[in-house]
Protein backbone atom coordinates (compact mmCIF):
# COMPACT_ATOMS: atom_id res chain seq x y z
CA UNK A 1 0.00 0.00 0.00
CA UNK A 2 0.74 3.63 -0.68
CA UNK A 3 1.54 4.88 2.88
CA UNK A 4 1.30 8.64 1.57
CA UNK A 5 -1.53 8.41 -0.32
CA UNK A 6 -4.55 11.39 1.01
CA UNK A 7 -7.06 9.74 3.21
CA UNK A 8 -10.62 11.09 4.63
CA UNK A 9 -9.62 12.47 7.88
CA UNK A 10 -12.28 11.71 10.04
CA UNK A 11 -15.21 8.92 10.04
CA UNK A 12 -17.80 11.38 9.81
CA UNK A 13 -16.25 12.43 6.86
CA UNK A 14 -16.15 8.92 5.25
CA UNK A 15 -20.03 8.18 5.73
CA UNK A 16 -20.99 11.76 4.35
CA UNK A 17 -19.11 11.21 1.60
CA UNK A 18 -20.19 7.64 0.91
CA UNK A 19 -23.79 8.54 1.40
CA UNK A 20 -23.71 11.65 -0.50
CA UNK A 21 -22.28 9.25 -3.25
CA UNK A 22 -25.61 7.02 -2.45
CA UNK A 23 -27.70 9.53 -2.27
CA UNK A 24 -28.96 11.22 -5.53
CA UNK A 25 -31.94 11.66 -7.30
CA UNK A 26 -32.94 8.44 -7.71
CA UNK A 27 -34.06 8.18 -3.73
CA UNK A 28 -36.87 11.07 -4.39
CA UNK A 29 -38.10 9.89 -7.89
CA UNK A 30 -37.29 6.67 -8.19
CA UNK A 31 -37.85 4.82 -4.98
CA UNK A 32 -41.59 6.43 -4.73
CA UNK A 33 -42.61 5.71 -7.83
CA UNK A 34 -41.17 1.77 -7.13
CA UNK A 35 -42.99 1.79 -3.90
CA UNK A 36 -46.19 3.23 -5.40
CA UNK A 37 -46.19 0.21 -7.90
CA UNK A 38 -44.85 -2.62 -5.65
CA UNK A 39 -47.69 -2.49 -2.62
CA UNK A 40 -46.33 0.22 -0.27
CA UNK A 41 -45.03 -0.85 2.80
CA UNK A 42 -44.41 -4.55 1.07
CA UNK A 43 -42.00 -3.28 -1.38
CA UNK A 44 -39.86 -1.48 1.35
CA UNK A 45 -39.70 -4.50 3.65
CA UNK A 46 -38.77 -6.57 0.61
CA UNK A 47 -36.62 -3.15 -0.64
CA UNK A 48 -34.94 -3.80 2.89
CA UNK A 49 -34.21 -7.32 2.64
CA UNK A 50 -32.29 -6.87 -0.62
CA UNK A 51 -29.95 -3.64 0.38
CA UNK A 52 -29.45 -6.50 3.43
CA UNK A 53 -28.26 -9.18 1.36
CA UNK A 54 -26.97 -8.22 -1.91
CA UNK A 55 -26.34 -4.17 -1.65
CA UNK A 56 -24.17 -3.77 1.50
CA UNK A 57 -21.70 -7.03 1.08
CA UNK A 58 -21.75 -5.58 -2.77
CA UNK A 59 -20.54 -2.03 -1.08
CA UNK A 60 -18.21 -4.06 1.14
CA UNK A 61 -16.57 -5.79 -1.96
CA UNK A 62 -15.79 -2.57 -3.78
CA UNK A 63 -14.36 -0.85 -0.16
CA UNK A 64 -12.20 -3.64 -0.39
CA UNK A 65 -11.22 -3.16 -3.91
CA UNK A 66 -10.49 0.06 -3.07
CA UNK A 67 -8.42 0.07 0.30
CA UNK A 68 -6.80 -2.68 -0.38
CA UNK A 69 -5.21 -1.62 -3.91
CA UNK A 70 -5.16 2.13 -2.54
CA UNK A 71 -5.55 2.96 -6.61
CA UNK A 72 -8.40 4.43 -8.61
CA UNK A 73 -11.14 1.75 -9.86
CA UNK A 74 -8.92 1.11 -13.01
CA UNK A 75 -5.40 0.92 -11.38
CA UNK A 76 -7.25 -1.04 -8.08
CA UNK A 77 -7.97 -4.01 -10.47
CA UNK A 78 -4.93 -3.96 -12.30
CA UNK A 79 -2.98 -3.71 -9.14
CA UNK A 80 -4.58 -6.43 -7.34
CA UNK A 81 -5.04 -8.55 -10.35
CA UNK A 82 -2.13 -7.84 -12.64
CA UNK A 83 -1.92 -9.12 -16.44
CA UNK A 84 -5.30 -10.57 -16.26
CA UNK A 85 -8.41 -9.18 -18.04
CA UNK A 86 -10.13 -8.14 -14.56
CA UNK A 87 -8.73 -4.52 -15.13
CA UNK A 88 -11.53 -4.28 -17.97
CA UNK A 89 -13.87 -4.56 -14.78
CA UNK A 90 -12.00 -0.94 -13.43
CA UNK A 91 -12.09 0.57 -16.71
CA UNK A 92 -15.83 -0.43 -17.16
CA UNK A 93 -16.32 1.81 -13.57
CA UNK A 94 -14.77 4.40 -14.92
CA UNK A 95 -16.80 4.72 -18.49
CA UNK A 96 -19.80 3.84 -16.65
CA UNK A 97 -19.23 7.34 -14.23
CA UNK A 98 -18.38 9.31 -17.38
CA UNK A 99 -21.71 7.79 -19.45
CA UNK A 100 -24.40 8.71 -16.46
CA UNK A 101 -23.06 12.43 -15.99
CA UNK A 102 -23.23 12.74 -19.50
CA UNK A 103 -26.95 12.71 -19.31
CA UNK A 104 -27.37 13.24 -14.85
CA UNK A 105 -26.17 16.30 -15.77
CA UNK A 106 -28.48 17.79 -17.53
CA UNK A 107 -31.58 16.31 -14.99
CA UNK A 108 -29.60 18.18 -12.85
CA UNK A 109 -29.42 21.55 -14.41
CA UNK A 110 -33.00 21.29 -14.56
CA UNK A 111 -33.45 21.21 -10.87
CA UNK A 112 -30.89 24.50 -10.43
CA UNK A 113 -33.62 25.75 -13.37
CA UNK A 114 -36.63 25.04 -10.91
CA UNK A 115 -34.46 25.81 -7.64
CA UNK A 116 -34.45 29.80 -9.43
CA UNK A 117 -37.74 29.53 -10.85
CA UNK A 118 -38.68 29.14 -7.06
CA UNK A 119 -37.07 31.29 -5.81
CA UNK A 120 -38.02 34.34 -7.96
CA UNK A 121 -41.42 33.26 -8.09
CA UNK A 122 -42.11 32.55 -11.75
CA UNK A 123 -43.18 29.02 -10.61
CA UNK A 124 -45.98 30.55 -8.22
CA UNK A 125 -47.25 32.07 -11.63
CA UNK A 126 -47.77 29.41 -13.98
CA UNK A 127 -50.59 27.72 -14.72
CA UNK A 128 -49.88 24.78 -16.71
CA UNK A 129 -46.98 23.11 -15.07
CA UNK A 130 -47.08 20.25 -17.70
CA UNK A 131 -46.37 23.16 -20.16
CA UNK A 132 -44.01 25.01 -18.25
CA UNK A 133 -41.63 21.60 -18.24
CA UNK A 134 -42.30 21.07 -22.06
CA UNK A 135 -40.91 24.42 -22.59
CA UNK A 136 -37.49 23.74 -20.70
CA UNK A 137 -37.11 20.46 -22.27
CA UNK A 138 -37.71 22.12 -25.87
CA UNK A 139 -34.99 24.75 -25.08
CA UNK A 140 -31.70 23.34 -25.55
CA UNK A 141 -29.33 26.40 -25.11
CA UNK A 142 -31.25 26.70 -21.91
CA UNK A 143 -31.06 23.62 -20.23
CA UNK A 144 -27.30 23.63 -21.77
CA UNK A 145 -26.85 26.60 -19.25
CA UNK A 146 -27.83 25.09 -16.35
CA UNK A 147 -26.28 21.87 -17.13
CA UNK A 148 -22.45 23.64 -17.41
CA UNK A 149 -23.37 25.39 -14.72
CA UNK A 150 -23.93 22.72 -12.86
CA UNK A 151 -20.81 21.08 -14.05
CA UNK A 152 -19.02 23.83 -13.06
CA UNK A 153 -20.07 23.68 -9.94
CA UNK A 154 -19.07 19.91 -9.06
CA UNK A 155 -15.42 20.53 -10.79
CA UNK A 156 -15.11 23.01 -8.02
CA UNK A 157 -15.56 20.58 -5.24
CA UNK A 158 -13.24 18.16 -7.36
CA UNK A 159 -10.17 20.81 -7.77
CA UNK A 160 -10.66 21.99 -4.36
CA UNK A 161 -9.02 18.10 -3.64
CA UNK A 162 -9.95 14.82 -1.28
CA UNK A 163 -10.34 17.25 2.30
CA UNK A 164 -11.17 20.53 1.49
CA UNK A 165 -13.83 19.63 -1.51
CA UNK A 166 -15.07 15.86 -1.51
CA UNK A 167 -15.19 15.39 2.57
CA UNK A 168 -15.94 18.84 3.85
CA UNK A 169 -18.76 19.47 1.16
CA UNK A 170 -20.25 16.26 2.57
CA UNK A 171 -19.92 17.16 5.70
CA UNK A 172 -21.85 20.27 5.22
CA UNK A 173 -24.35 19.57 2.67
CA UNK A 174 -25.59 16.10 3.60
CA UNK A 175 -26.73 17.58 7.39
CA UNK A 176 -28.51 20.54 5.30
CA UNK A 177 -30.48 17.94 2.98
CA UNK A 178 -31.71 15.92 5.95
CA UNK A 179 -32.71 18.82 7.94
CA UNK A 180 -34.06 20.06 3.94
CA UNK A 181 -36.12 16.42 4.36
CA UNK A 182 -37.29 16.56 7.81
CA UNK A 183 -38.80 19.74 7.72
CA UNK A 184 -41.07 19.03 4.41
CA UNK A 185 -41.42 15.92 5.83
CA UNK A 186 -42.98 17.37 8.86
CA UNK A 187 -44.62 20.08 6.69
CA UNK A 188 -46.23 17.03 4.58
CA UNK A 189 -47.85 14.77 7.07
CA UNK A 190 -49.61 17.52 8.78
CA UNK A 191 -51.22 18.64 5.92
CA UNK A 192 -55.04 18.09 5.94
CA UNK A 193 -55.93 14.44 4.08
CA UNK A 194 -52.10 13.42 4.35
CA UNK A 195 -52.89 10.16 6.29
CA UNK A 196 -54.23 8.85 2.79
CA UNK A 197 -50.39 8.92 1.64
CA UNK A 198 -48.80 7.93 5.21
CA UNK A 199 -51.32 4.76 4.68
CA UNK A 200 -50.77 4.06 0.94
CA UNK A 201 -46.87 4.34 1.90
CA UNK A 202 -46.54 2.31 4.82
CA UNK A 203 -49.20 -0.32 4.51
CA UNK A 204 -49.06 -2.98 2.85
CA UNK A 205 -51.58 -3.98 -0.50
CA UNK A 206 -51.69 -6.92 -2.00
CA UNK A 207 -53.64 -5.69 -4.79
CA UNK A 208 -50.78 -3.29 -5.56
CA UNK A 209 -47.87 -6.38 -5.99
CA UNK A 210 -46.70 -7.26 -8.53
CA UNK A 211 -44.80 -10.66 -9.43
CA UNK A 212 -41.49 -8.83 -10.04
CA UNK A 213 -41.38 -6.87 -6.78
CA UNK A 214 -38.63 -8.71 -5.56
CA UNK A 215 -36.47 -7.84 -8.92
CA UNK A 216 -37.61 -4.44 -8.77
CA UNK A 217 -36.69 -3.77 -4.86
CA UNK A 218 -33.42 -5.28 -6.40
CA UNK A 219 -32.93 -3.01 -9.09
CA UNK A 220 -33.58 -0.32 -7.09
CA UNK A 221 -30.85 -1.17 -4.15
CA UNK A 222 -28.69 -1.94 -6.86
CA UNK A 223 -29.24 1.49 -7.85
CA UNK A 224 -29.59 3.24 -5.15
CA UNK A 225 -26.58 2.44 -3.49
CA UNK A 226 -24.49 3.84 -6.15
CA UNK A 227 -22.44 0.17 -6.89
CA UNK A 228 -20.92 -0.51 -10.44
CA UNK A 229 -20.07 2.84 -11.31
CA UNK A 230 -16.69 3.31 -9.50
CA UNK A 231 -17.40 5.55 -7.08
CA UNK A 232 -17.42 3.59 -3.71
CA UNK A 233 -14.03 1.76 -4.95
CA UNK A 234 -12.79 5.53 -5.47
CA UNK A 235 -13.93 6.75 -1.80
CA UNK A 236 -12.73 2.89 -0.63
CA UNK A 237 -9.15 3.96 -1.84
CA UNK A 238 -9.46 7.47 0.45
CA UNK A 239 -10.62 5.01 4.20
CA UNK A 240 -7.90 4.92 6.70
CA UNK A 241 -7.09 0.91 7.88
CA UNK A 242 -8.88 2.39 11.19
CA UNK A 243 -12.22 2.26 8.86
CA UNK A 244 -14.77 -0.49 9.83
CA UNK A 245 -15.78 -1.20 6.08
CA UNK A 246 -18.79 -3.70 6.97
CA UNK A 247 -20.03 -0.98 9.48
CA UNK A 248 -19.42 1.86 7.11
CA UNK A 249 -21.47 0.06 4.29
CA UNK A 250 -24.26 -0.34 7.09
CA UNK A 251 -24.13 2.94 7.97
CA UNK A 252 -24.34 4.36 4.46
CA UNK A 253 -27.23 2.08 3.56
CA UNK A 254 -29.12 3.28 6.36
CA UNK A 255 -28.77 6.65 5.78
CA UNK A 256 -29.24 6.01 2.40
CA UNK A 257 -32.53 3.92 2.80
CA UNK A 258 -33.60 6.81 5.55
CA UNK A 259 -33.25 9.26 2.34
CA UNK A 260 -35.55 7.36 0.56
CA UNK A 261 -38.29 6.97 3.22
CA UNK A 262 -38.23 10.30 4.31
CA UNK A 263 -38.68 11.44 0.61
CA UNK A 264 -42.07 9.11 0.17
CA UNK A 265 -43.35 11.05 3.23
CA UNK A 266 -42.91 14.17 1.74
CA UNK A 267 -44.56 13.01 -1.86
CA UNK A 268 -47.18 10.67 -0.40
CA UNK A 269 -49.00 12.82 1.98
CA UNK A 270 -48.70 15.67 -0.31
CA UNK A 271 -49.92 14.31 -3.38
CA UNK A 272 -53.24 12.87 -1.59
CA UNK A 273 -53.85 15.92 0.12
CA UNK A 274 -53.70 18.40 -2.29
CA UNK A 275 -54.45 16.36 -5.59
CA UNK A 276 -57.42 17.35 -7.36
CA UNK A 277 -57.50 13.93 -9.17
CA UNK A 278 -57.77 11.22 -6.98
CA UNK A 279 -58.10 8.74 -9.24
CA UNK A 280 -55.14 9.75 -11.64
CA UNK A 281 -52.83 9.93 -8.26
CA UNK A 282 -51.54 6.86 -8.01
CA UNK A 283 -50.93 6.51 -11.29
CA UNK A 284 -48.73 9.86 -11.61
CA UNK A 285 -47.26 8.33 -8.64
CA UNK A 286 -46.26 4.91 -10.11
CA UNK A 287 -44.88 6.93 -13.64
CA UNK A 288 -42.44 8.57 -11.16
CA UNK A 289 -39.46 10.58 -13.40
CA UNK A 290 -39.17 13.91 -14.31
CA UNK A 291 -42.89 14.09 -14.72
CA UNK A 292 -43.47 13.71 -10.90
CA UNK A 293 -40.59 16.13 -9.83
CA UNK A 294 -41.26 19.23 -12.29
CA UNK A 295 -45.07 18.59 -13.44
CA UNK A 296 -46.90 16.95 -10.20
CA UNK A 297 -45.05 18.38 -7.44
CA UNK A 298 -44.63 21.82 -8.39
CA UNK A 299 -48.29 22.02 -8.84
CA UNK A 300 -49.06 20.17 -5.68
CA UNK A 301 -47.01 22.79 -3.57
CA UNK A 302 -48.84 25.96 -5.54
CA UNK A 303 -51.83 24.47 -3.62
CA UNK A 304 -49.90 25.37 -0.80
CA UNK A 305 -50.04 28.17 1.89
CA UNK A 306 -46.57 29.59 1.66
CA UNK A 307 -45.84 27.68 -1.68
CA UNK A 308 -42.88 29.25 -2.90
CA UNK A 309 -40.71 28.60 0.36
CA UNK A 310 -42.05 25.01 -0.14
CA UNK A 311 -41.27 24.60 -3.54
CA UNK A 312 -37.97 26.29 -2.86
CA UNK A 313 -37.29 23.99 -0.33
CA UNK A 314 -37.65 21.20 -2.13
CA UNK A 315 -35.63 21.92 -5.05
CA UNK A 316 -32.75 23.05 -2.94
CA UNK A 317 -32.89 19.70 -1.44
CA UNK A 318 -33.21 17.83 -5.33
CA UNK A 319 -29.79 20.20 -6.07
CA UNK A 320 -28.64 19.34 -2.56
CA UNK A 321 -29.11 15.48 -3.52
CA UNK A 322 -27.79 15.58 -7.21
CA UNK A 323 -24.63 17.30 -5.97
CA UNK A 324 -23.58 14.75 -3.90
CA UNK A 325 -24.08 12.02 -6.36
CA UNK A 326 -22.08 14.04 -8.85
CA UNK A 327 -18.94 15.17 -6.95
CA UNK A 328 -18.56 11.29 -6.45
CA UNK A 329 -19.00 10.39 -10.08
CA UNK A 330 -16.25 13.09 -11.33
CA UNK A 331 -14.07 12.11 -8.90
CA UNK A 332 -14.09 8.52 -10.58
CA UNK A 333 -12.82 9.19 -13.80
CA UNK A 334 -10.64 12.25 -12.43
CA UNK A 335 -8.91 10.33 -10.45
CA UNK A 336 -8.44 7.90 -12.95
CA UNK A 337 -7.29 10.41 -15.74
CA UNK A 338 -5.06 11.42 -12.84
CA UNK A 339 -3.33 8.55 -11.29
CA UNK A 340 -3.44 6.22 -14.97
CA UNK A 341 -1.30 9.45 -17.31
CA UNK A 342 -0.38 11.62 -14.45
CA UNK A 343 -1.84 14.28 -15.16
CA UNK A 344 -2.58 16.85 -12.18
CA UNK A 345 -5.68 17.11 -10.48
CA UNK A 346 -6.53 20.11 -12.47
CA UNK A 347 -5.47 19.19 -15.74
CA UNK A 348 -7.64 15.86 -15.06
CA UNK A 349 -10.83 17.86 -13.95
CA UNK A 350 -11.00 20.36 -16.91
CA UNK A 351 -10.40 17.13 -19.18
CA UNK A 352 -13.33 15.70 -17.75
CA UNK A 353 -15.46 18.93 -17.47
CA UNK A 354 -14.85 19.23 -21.20
CA UNK A 355 -16.07 15.53 -21.80
CA UNK A 356 -19.34 16.16 -19.69
CA UNK A 357 -20.22 19.29 -20.77
CA UNK A 358 -19.63 18.09 -24.46
CA UNK A 359 -21.95 14.83 -23.66
CA UNK A 360 -24.32 16.90 -21.87
CA UNK A 361 -24.90 19.51 -25.11
CA UNK A 362 -25.93 16.45 -27.03
CA UNK A 363 -28.10 14.85 -24.51
CA UNK A 364 -29.97 18.14 -24.42
CA UNK A 365 -30.01 18.87 -28.13
CA UNK A 366 -31.06 14.93 -28.42
CA UNK A 367 -33.76 12.88 -26.70
CA UNK A 368 -32.61 9.75 -28.21
CA UNK A 369 -28.86 10.10 -27.49
CA UNK A 370 -30.43 10.90 -23.43
CA UNK A 371 -31.87 8.33 -23.34
CA UNK A 372 -29.35 5.66 -24.82
CA UNK A 373 -27.17 6.99 -22.45
CA UNK A 374 -29.19 6.37 -19.41
CA UNK A 375 -30.49 2.81 -20.79
CA UNK A 376 -26.94 1.51 -21.59
CA UNK A 377 -25.44 2.20 -18.28
CA UNK A 378 -28.71 1.46 -16.11
CA UNK A 379 -29.38 -1.38 -18.23
CA UNK A 380 -26.25 -2.75 -18.89
CA UNK A 381 -23.11 -1.23 -17.22
CA UNK A 382 -24.17 -1.42 -13.80
CA UNK A 383 -25.21 -4.43 -13.48
CA UNK A 384 -22.32 -6.10 -15.34
CA UNK A 385 -19.94 -4.23 -13.06
CA UNK A 386 -21.47 -5.28 -10.22
CA UNK A 387 -21.44 -8.77 -11.68
CA UNK A 388 -17.93 -9.00 -11.90
CA UNK A 389 -17.03 -7.13 -8.83
CA UNK A 390 -18.90 -10.23 -6.64
CA UNK A 391 -17.14 -12.55 -9.10
CA UNK A 392 -13.77 -10.72 -8.31
CA UNK A 393 -14.13 -10.29 -4.18
CA UNK A 394 -15.63 -13.68 -3.87
CA UNK A 395 -13.56 -16.46 -6.24
CA UNK A 396 -10.86 -14.50 -7.17
CA UNK A 397 -9.21 -12.35 -4.80
CA UNK A 398 -6.82 -13.64 -1.97
CA UNK A 399 -9.24 -14.55 0.81
CA UNK A 400 -6.42 -13.43 3.30
CA UNK A 401 -6.56 -10.30 1.95
CA UNK A 402 -10.44 -9.84 2.23
CA UNK A 403 -10.46 -11.18 5.76
CA UNK A 404 -7.57 -8.35 6.64
CA UNK A 405 -9.86 -5.79 5.31
CA UNK A 406 -13.26 -6.92 6.84
CA UNK A 407 -11.16 -7.49 9.89
CA UNK A 408 -9.09 -4.14 10.04
CA UNK A 409 -5.64 -6.60 10.08
CA UNK A 410 -7.15 -8.74 12.75
CA UNK A 411 -7.66 -5.88 15.13
CA UNK A 412 -11.61 -6.23 14.39
CA UNK A 413 -13.28 -9.44 15.93
CA UNK A 414 -16.56 -10.01 13.57
CA UNK A 415 -19.24 -12.49 14.87
CA UNK A 416 -18.93 -15.68 14.14
CA UNK A 417 -19.85 -17.11 10.68
CA UNK A 418 -19.77 -13.59 9.48
CA UNK A 419 -16.66 -14.32 6.69
CA UNK A 420 -18.05 -17.55 5.93
CA UNK A 421 -21.29 -15.80 5.10
CA UNK A 422 -20.60 -13.13 3.49
CA UNK A 423 -17.94 -14.91 1.02
CA UNK A 424 -21.14 -17.27 0.48
CA UNK A 425 -23.52 -14.19 -0.18
CA UNK A 426 -20.46 -13.13 -3.11
CA UNK A 427 -19.92 -16.56 -4.63
CA UNK A 428 -23.45 -18.09 -4.82
CA UNK A 429 -26.24 -15.71 -3.92
CA UNK A 430 -25.48 -12.28 -5.26
CA UNK A 431 -23.94 -13.06 -9.22
CA UNK A 432 -27.50 -14.79 -9.96
CA UNK A 433 -29.23 -11.63 -8.40
CA UNK A 434 -27.26 -9.63 -10.46
CA UNK A 435 -28.12 -11.65 -13.64
CA UNK A 436 -31.75 -11.83 -12.98
CA UNK A 437 -31.63 -7.85 -12.80
CA UNK A 438 -29.88 -7.82 -16.21
CA UNK A 439 -31.97 -10.27 -17.93
CA UNK A 440 -35.17 -8.42 -16.50
CA UNK A 441 -34.03 -5.05 -17.69
CA UNK A 442 -33.38 -6.08 -20.87
CA UNK A 443 -36.52 -8.01 -21.39
CA UNK A 444 -38.52 -5.95 -19.28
Amino acid sequence: MNGKRITFASKIGVIAAAAGSAVGLGNIWRFPSQTADGGGAIFILVYIGCILFFGIPLMVSEFIVGRSSQANTAGAFHKLAPGTPWKWVGRLGVLTGFIIMGFYMVVCGWTLDYLMQSVTGNLYAVNDFSANFASLLSNPLRQISWMVLFTLLTSFFILSGVKRGIEQSSKILMPILFLLLIILALRAITLEGASGGLSFLFMPSLEQVKPTVFLDAMGQAFFSLSIGMGCMITYGSYFNNRINLTKTAMQVAILDTLVAILAGMIIFPTAFALTTNPETIVDELVAGGPGLLFITLPGLFNQMPASMLWAAMFFCLLTLAAITSTISLMEVVTLYLHEEYRLSRKMSTLIVTVGVIILGMISSFSVSFFNLLDISSAKFMLPVGGFFISLFVGWYLDKKLVYAQLTNQGTLKPAIGFLKTYIFLLRYIVPPAILAIFIYGLTG
